[in-house]
């Protein structure tokens, strides 16, 4: 399993990585394998403000509805609205074409590095919180 070293990560399995106070956020491949394939996406809306560890958010698969929780508190910038169209873009390409939404970043709690998600991941077993 690739855990790129530049994000950050929560134990939800979600990514992100900020630049200049702005974070992009997207799922990990973990979660995105254990999903399976993405038929729908329900994203934040533009405007409105998340809180860090809350759901703001919903994926479904063929197999699943899952949360999505916030990795940060703060103001939804943008979504991603080529995933409209491909939803699947978040299993083929989760740390690049596949993001979800951007955010202006005022709050990060509990992010873990690379290595301690990889390690988070080795425990779990496919199991999502």
């Amino acid at each position: 399993m690739s855990v790129p070293r530049h994000l950050r990560y929560t134990w939800d399995h979600e990514w992100l990585v900020v630049h200049e106070g702005n974070a992009t956020v997207g799922i990990t491949a973990f979660a995105a394998q254990a999903l399976g394939d993405v038929v729908n996406l329900r994203l934040p809306e533009v405007g409105t403000w998340v809180e860090a560890g809350e759901s703001c958010g919903e994926i479904e698969s063929l197999t699943a509805v899952s949360g999505l929780y916030a990795p940060a508190s703060g103001r939804v910038l943008e979504v991603n609205t080529a995933l409209a169209d491909d939803p699947g873009a978040v299993k083929a390409a989760p740390y690049t074409g596949g993001w979800l939404f951007r955010l202006r970043v005022e709050n990060i709690a509990g992010a873990l590095s690379a290595d301690a998600y990889a390690a988070h991941c080795a425990h779990t077993q496919g199991d999502r919180r």
